[in-house]
């Protein structure tokens, strides 16, 4: 009656061992350390990299306590945070732009640990300390984006066709194309009705010109707005992985916010500079037919603006895009023929085909590119193009410093953002306050658990004691699936662990006090414990199924720390159910099963209703 199977008894033990391993790592800790890999993703780190690096340090007289070598880079560990600065500055220095020098934490659990996959949890901003952004797109910015997009591909589409147009200009949010007769206007509209699904046609007459207004559709504007976001995500996902950051949070919150959260991260002027800056390259035409003298004295150009070229005199620029950053497929700091700092760009196929063709046709004439970050346009340079260049490479010179050089790589490789993007708020959470919050948490939950132990075991004795053993099992194995799950624990998901031992220890009260009815109505203490548990499973299967549908609403429509808290208490409710049910009837069993005349059931005071009559 009170007795498991071997198969039972096995499922727990196998159990509550792999949780034991997979929680040890927690209680290792991190230590301050500096990872170093090549600028280039193509590129992986080598031995050689490894003798350099330890030689740098050696020769600085700089201790380091572990070094641990991967194909994607190299992480030295140190004793302490002044070391960490003072080598990443050091070899930051030593091995030039080719390599990528980032601080980091790594835990200091045991190898063996590491190589079964045995992982501590990650802690989330709130107690590892690091840099909270929440950054705002601009829509606005993201359809003026799109808008250029369609008038460029519209243009080329009526020189296809050969359909003859006045002008194609983009007001507001309209694209307006205007014409001299009715009929290029009917064969422009059915043209652009054919191959453009997401663009609405209104046909309009001003004076002795024939318009066509072209805008979004709706549905194409929200699916525009929709993209935007979730390309800023990726785009800022890429340049968080250049810094190095570990388990970043980058996720969108509402229709046109990102949230992001770099925990560990100690350079947080540098992190936020990376972030709000949005850089991409346009490839256009000087104007050359244009008097600048006249543009400077206030006459404008319809097809033109006037820059400014880095390090040389006004510029008219057509405003005509012919390539854009999008066609770039890798952006490295170098430097030129002249030794001055460079960025070498590699295009993709299409973006090497259109400059071939650019290249090819303009012979003897200036080409600019323009950097663009921040909607700021800058004229970096404006070159003679000397001959065709058929292979997509391309090199960027002009008055900038090996520190710029580096970051414009980094943006232009990490991928140009849809659309700007604020940052509309900022909150750094310092080393000491996040150890401050760790240190309350496992308290709060330390202090919890004490007190209930004590309780138990007072007022239920004996079971009283198992229902805590089963309640230890229970944290246990909770902390072991937020390991192996590799989950970012917050503070809070430290409440949720809180909570679910409360929680957790109810299933125990239900069963310890269901042994006590059945006592009361005079039954044997044998069949009672196995009354007890088999009657009680049913209300706290419905107790535990009634909280888990709240937490799983929880995580599906909450955002940032309460999604944490719900993983946590969902979790929690599983470890609860097995530990309170097949952990605790297990010891029951071991101690009481095998006993066919068990009298007394230590399970506290029995009060029994008296027979007054």
């Amino acid at each position: 009656m009170n007795r498991y199977p071997f198969w039972k008894y096995s499922i727990i033990v196998v159990s509550v061992l792999l949780g034991l391993i997979y929680t040890l790592p927690n209680f290792y800790g991190e230590s301050p350390a500096v990872q170093i890999s090549p600028m280039r993703a193509t590129e992986k780190a080598n031995s050689s990299l490894l003798v350099t690096v330890e030689k740098i340090l050696k020769q600085n007289n700089i201790l380091i306590s572990g070094v641990l070598f991967e194909p994607s880079g190299i992480k030295v560990r140190f004793s302490d945070t002044d070391t960490q600065l003072k080598a990443k500055d050091l070899l930051q220095a030593q091995l030039g732009n080719k390599y990528m020098v980032a601080l980091n934490l790594l835990s200091d659990s045991p190898q063996w640990l590491t190589d079964i996959s045995a992982l501590p949890m990650y802690l989330g901003l709130d107690l590892r300390g690091g840099v909270h952004f929440l950054l705002q797109v601009d829509m606005k910015g993201a359809l003026s984006k799109s808008l250029d997009r369609f008038s460029a591909d519209i243009r080329a589409s009526l020189r296809e066709k050969k359909i003859r147009y006045k002008r194609v200009s983009k007001e507001n949010s309209q694209i307006i194309v205007k014409f001299r007769d009715l009929e290029s206007r009917n064969k422009a509209s059915g043209e652009i009705k054919n191959n453009y699904d997401d663009l609405s046609l209104r046909e309009q007459d001003v004076q002795d010109e024939f318009h066509l207004i072209i805008a979004l559709k709706q549905t194409a504007l929200k699916r525009m707005q929709d993209s935007a976001v979730q390309q800023n995500i990726t785009t800022l996902r890429n340049r968080v992985n250049e810094l190095g950051v570990a388990e970043p949070i980058i996720q969108q919150a509402g229709s046109d916010r990102v949230l992001v959260q770099l925990p560990g991260v100690q350079d947080t002027a540098k992190a936020k500079d990376i972030l709000g800056r949005t850089a991409t390259l346009e490839l256009r035409m000087v104007d050359e037919e244009q008097d600048v003298s006249i543009a400077l004295s206030g006459q404008n150009y319809s097809g033109s603006e006037l820059y400014t070229e880095r390090g040389g005199g006004p510029v008219l620029i057509k405003k005509q895009v012919m390539l854009t950053g999008d066609r770039i497929n890798d952006a490295q700091p170098g430097f030129d023929n002249n030794n001055q700092p460079a960025v070498h760009l590699n295009l993709d196929s299409n973006g090497a085909r259109i400059f071939k063709q650019l290249t090819r046709e303009n012979v003897g004439k200036r080409m600019a590119i323009l950097l663009i970050e921040k909607s700021q346009k800058e004229v970096i340079t404006a070159p003679v193009i000397r001959e065709e260049i058929p292979s997509g490479r391309v090199q960027i010179t002009g008055n900038m410093t090996i520190s710029e050089a580096r970051d414009i790589s980094l943006l232009l490789r990490a991928g140009a953002l849809a659309a700007p993007m604020d940052i509309i708020e900022e909150r750094t959470v310092g080393p000491s306050l996040g150890a401050e919050n760790i240190a309350r948490g496992f308290n709060s939950t330390l202090w919890g658990f004490a007190a209930i132990a004590i309780f138990m075991t007072v007022y239920y004795l004996i079971f009283g004691f198992i229902s805590v053993t089963a309640l230890g099992v229970n944290l246990l194995l909770l902390i072991a699936l937020l390991s192996i799950l590799q989950a970012t624990l917050t503070l809070p998901g430290m409440a949720a662990i809180a909570l679910t031992i409360g929680m957790a220890i109810d299933a125990n009260v239900l069963i310890n006090e269901r042994i006590r009815d059945e006592l009361r109505n005079g039954i044997s203490p044998q069949v009672a414990i196995n009354a007890g548990y088999e009657r009680a499973f049913g209300t706290i299967l419905d107790a535990n199924i009634t909280t888990l549908i709240a937490g799983i609403a929880l995580f599906a429509f909450g955002s940032g720390p309460v999604k944490g808290f719900a993983v946590v208490l969902c979790l929690g409710i599983l470890t609860s159910m097995f530990s309170a049910i097949m952990v605790s009837r297990s010891l029951v069993n071991l101690l009481y099963g095998r006993r066919q005349k068990l009298k007394i059931v230590p399970i506290g005071q029995v009060w029994k209703p008296s027979n007054n009559k």
